[in-house]
């Protein structure tokens, strides 16, 4: 009996896989302004096709309709994570930011466990999203690991360039709703082929 019930718990840490879901062939390319700084900030993404073949094919649909352009960070976590893809935060800091995404929800596909850079998709509480459906476009980085989220959350990719970016994001000054006093936008994102390392490495 308690030869099974180990052996349960083993395959049920291998559903949450960290990280070794195969990635894309593509990547996500944010370009970021970060107040008032001239200077765009380089932020890459890959993304688990495999593993949450919907949810990637929404977030590059939504990236085709240049949906993200001027949208705002609007949660920073110091070293813990940042959140992006409100499209009410266009506008700044407002009652319901937090809340908005696209008009729908997408179904979960909760496989993977939130390591540090693992990008994964907001959703609403179990109270009212007993499905854990994702946000429609919402998604928030992980700048260090976050095993609570684990199995709560539809991990889609992780980053590959730029967590520093995102870490200096997660450390500005911000209000009492954890939105960034400083304005923090995202100028573009674009999918682009990913450079895959030499077989040899």
């Amino acid at each position: 009996m308690k030869s099974n019930l180990a052996l349960l718990l083993i395959l049920a840490a291998g559903l949450l896989a960290a990280h070794a879901a195969p990635l894309g062939p593509d990547v996500a390319v944010l370009q970021i302004r970060v107040g008032k700084a001239r200077e765009l900030q380089r932020v890459v993404i890959g993304l688990y096709d495999t593993s949450t073949p919907v949810t990637v094919a929404n977030f590059k649909e939504l990236v085709r309709k240049k949906f993200y352009n001027g949208l705002r960070f609007h949660r920073a976590l110091p070293g813990t994570l940042v959140q992006t893809g409100d499209p009410s935060s266009r506008h700044g800091q407002a009652d319901r930011t937090g809340t908005g995404g696209p008009g729908f929800t997408i179904p979960a596909e909760i496989k993977l466990r939130h390591d540090k850079g693992s990008v994964a998709m907001a959703r609403l509480p179990d109270a009212i999203n007993p499905a854990k459906n994702s946000n429609g476009s919402q998604f928030y980085a992980c700048l260090k690991p976050l095993p609570k989220l684990d199995g709560q959350f539809t991990v889609f990719g992780e980053v590959l360039e730029g967590l520093d970016v995102l870490d200096y994001i997660s450390n500005q000054p911000t209000n009492s709703n954890d939105f960034p006093l400083p304005k923090i936008v995202i100028k573009s994102i674009v999918i682009e082929p990913r450079v895959a390392p030499p077989a040899n490495q």
